[in-house]
């Protein structure tokens, strides 16, 4: 987790969720363990589950029903039921004014969502990823749609797919757009001739967490500017 960033500073950091250590998540003294499903290794997570700390696993969804379930169960948990409902509550009418967003969107862009550029080599996001919900939630289409999962494509996938509008995420400070649009299986979509290769926020993007719908509508704009009332 990278946000918000003070809790980069003052809280335990126990390291990437899926290379998680039993010592280390139970060295930090904490009372409760709230973990994403997708947390590990296998073995790790069972061990914690067996400790005397309660776990509570968060499920992982793509959508405005799973996001409010998410908020609500973390509130229940914590005991700040009336502040989580009240957040859920605001997330989903942010939805709700996505949702009215999109029907301004009369032609769908054929987009592809490039998770990493390593070694001239992306990796895209297929069906069944958040990737390809926030693509869907922001009035597109996933040009790698037939794809399953996250895959690396290579020049000529990647052109052959033809996609309107690249999203890149964005790892670091280090500008994504320029190195990702001059690789030649991408310098050639409509997407780069059309200089529309936007960078991302991947957390705020990917994760779905309620900071993901109004990420969505901002997303939406650039890509539809004309929807959105711009010019």
């Amino acid at each position: 987790s990278q946000f918000p960033a003070d809790a980069l500073k003052e809280k335990k950091n126990v390291g990437y969720m899926r290379a998680l250590s039993t010592e280390g998540v139970l060295s930090t003294g904490a009372s409760l363990i709230v973990a994403s499903v997708r947390c590990g290794p296998p073995e790790v997570v069972k061990a914690l589950k067996a400790a005397s700390v309660p776990y509570v696993e968060i499920a992982d969804t793509f959508d405005a029903k799973g996001i409010g379930e998410k908020i609500r169960l973390i509130a229940r948990t914590t005991g700040v039921e009336a502040a989580g409902e009240s957040l859920a509550a605001k997330v989903e009418q942010d939805f709700a004014d996505l949702a009215k967003a999109r029907t301004a969107v009369t032609r769908p862009a054929r987009m592809l969502f490039v998770i990493s550029n390593l070694n001239g080599r992306v990796v895209v996001g297929g069906k069944g990823t958040a990737a390809d919900a926030i693509i869907r939630l922001v009035g597109g289409e996933n040009a790698a749609g037939d794809i399953n999962g996250f895959k690396p494509l290579v020049d000529e996938a990647v052109l052959e797919l033809a996609p309107d509008a690249i999203l890149v995420m964005q790892q670091n400070a280090s500008d994504p757009v320029a190195p990702l649009a001059a690789l030649p299986g991408v310098k050639m979509t409509p997407a780069a001739k059309t200089n529309r290769i936007f960078a991302v926020d991947g957390a705020a993007t990917l994760n779905f967490g309620p900071r993901a719908p109004r990420e969505a509508k901002a997303l939406m704009a650039r890509v539809y500017p004309a929807a959105a009332g711009g010019k």
